[in-house]
This record gives C-alpha cells, structure tokens and sequence, in this order.
C-alpha cells in the first residue's frame, strides 16, 4: 500500500512540474509538509532560496490547519518586502487539500498571486 501512495504522489509530482512556469520575476513557491510541520520556501530558477517560513517558527498552540495558514501569510509577507508579488505554487505532489489547501489560501490573503 505504501509503494502505491509513493507512485501516486510522484506522478502528480511530475504532473505539477511540468505545468509550473517559473522565472526570477515569478520564483516557485515549494511545499513540503511532514507529519508535525509544513514549510514553505520561494526558489528562484537557479534555486536560491529567496524567502523561507515554517511552522516551527509559530509558537502558538493551534491546530496544524490554522498554523500552515500563517505559514502562508508570514512567506507572503517575506516575499512582498522583497518585492515579489507573483509566483508559482508547487505543491510538491501533495493533494491541494488540508494543511497545503491552508498554506495557499494564507499566502494569497497575504498578498500573492498565483
């Protein structure tokens, strides 16, 4: 059963990159989510980390769902004080559900689009 979650999760994988265009105006917005935390980062073509955020960094006791929409706001945030309004949402192969659904519905309050 696990090798077959893994095969799905890579073909969307694969599915989502291929559609994503990304440049240095509009940098890809990556999504990695582990069972406790999620993460979000803001890689530019060359892969440069241009902003970053995490759950690790919130320190209130709320649920995952709430904390992974303020990770979006907080990476919203870091991105327009970098002036970079625009980017590209890679979940990853994640399904766009839940906590990864909370973390883009964050970012885009925030003030990104995409």
């Amino acid at each position: 059963m696990k090798k077959l979650k893994e095969k799905r999760k890579n073909l969307r994988k694969k599915r989502v990159k291929a559609k994503i265009k990304f440049s240095f105006e509009r940098p890809r917005l990556y999504v990695f989510r582990s069972s406790k935390h999620i993460y979000a980062q803001a890689i530019d073509p060359r892969g440069n980390v241009i902003a970053s955020a995490s759950s690790l960094e919130i320190k209130e006791r709320i649920p995952k769902k709430e904390k992974a929409y303020k990770v979006g706001e907080l990476i919203a945030k870091r991105l327009l004080e970098k002036n970079i309004e625009m980017v590209a949402f890679d979940r990853n192969g994640y399904k766009y559900h839940g906590r990864v659904k909370a973390l883009a519905e964050g970012a885009r309050q925030g003030g990104l689009k995409f």
